[in-house]
């Protein structure tokens, strides 16, 4: 046997997960099987002799993949097209799946689930898929989005919110989030440095990636006062930006984003501060324009 052959057979092993992972995030088994494919051929292109486990290095390739068809969608301003049951539960002739196999899909990728799926953020819903249904790590999911574990661990948690009750408004939280986001704005911009600990966690935390302290930035900052104490007086050139639909800051120069402040909140309160400037990482982020707060 061949090292391809061998390797081809490793990775069928793997494909009905690959395909069902690729299925309940896309709502589409052609969208799918063409997901699934695409991981094929990164493999089949890519040394993996060290990988030491192939299952989450393939689980973290078709998730990456899965994620960039879902923000082409949003970028394109497509909506999805609606499926039929069928469409949702029945691989491809070159998948093959049993009766039961066939039966747990349809559980858990019905109609109902998939309309509520539709309304979240890209990464909320590759957040959620991964780590609900999948029982992915944070720490894996996190990779994949570029974001740290305690952010991605949010994204899940209001995607789950969604999917457990439809009385839950998306609007209210974007609200809630922006209010906060802006409040903590405004109150840098003026140096009040009493009212940025008032929003913030006692334990909050400012997390920089590799990007963003090769800009200068301390790779981690710990407690209220000492997160207050960084931003008070600053962001003076930050602006309110929308991150996978909520409301964060983004610093440009000439127009072109250096570094994206995610914010996550926990009972009102900012828990972390993630600080994203890594080159590669910034065009993939799902960024859109807000309106400006107002400044005194």
């Amino acid at each position: 046997m061949t090292l391809q052959d061998s390797l081809a057979e490793q990775f069928e092993s793997h494909r009905g997960r690959l395909y069902a992972v690729a299925l309940r995030v896309l709502g589409s088994s052609a969208e799918a099987e063409d997901a699934v494919q695409e991981t094929w051929l990164r493999l089949a292109r890519t040394d993996v002799s060290e990988v030491v486990n192939l299952g989450g290095w393939l689980t973290t390739v078709c998730g990456r993949i899965c994620l960039d068809q879902l923000r082409s969608r949003a970028s394109r301003r497509e909506a999805e097209l609606p499926a039929e049951p069928t469409e949702l539960v029945s691989p491809a002739s070159t998948i093959e799946h049993s009766p039961e196999d066939d039966a747990v899909l349809s559980d858990s990728v019905g109609v109902a689930m998939m309309v509520v799926l539709d309304t979240l953020a890209p990464a909320e819903r590759l957040a959620f898929v991964l780590h609900d249904m999948f029982a992915v790590p944070f720490d894996e999911i996190a990779g994949m989005l570029g974001r740290t574990a305690t952010a991605t661990r949010q994204l899940a948690s209001r995607g789950r919110r969604r999917v457990q009750s439809t009385d839950v408004v998306p609007d209210a939280d974007r609200a809630r989030q922006r209010e906060v986001v802006t409040a903590f704005l405004t109150a840098a911009r003026e140096g009040d440095f009493e009212a940025l600990v008032e929003l913030l966690h006692p334990d909050a935390v400012i997390r920089a990636d590799a990007g963003t302290v090769a800009l200068g930035a301390a790779a981690e900052i710990v407690g209220a006062p000492a997160v207050a104490a960084r931003f008070s007086g600053g962001a003076k050139s930050a602006r309110l930006t929308l991150l996978d639909g909520y409301a964060g800051l983004v610093w440009s120069l000439r127009g072109k984003p250096q570094v994206v402040f995610g914010f996550t909140l926990e009972e009102g309160r900012i828990v972390e501060i993630e600080m994203l400037g890594d080159p590669d990482v910034l065009p993939t982020l799902d960024l859109a324009s807000t309106p400006q707060a107002p400044r005194r």
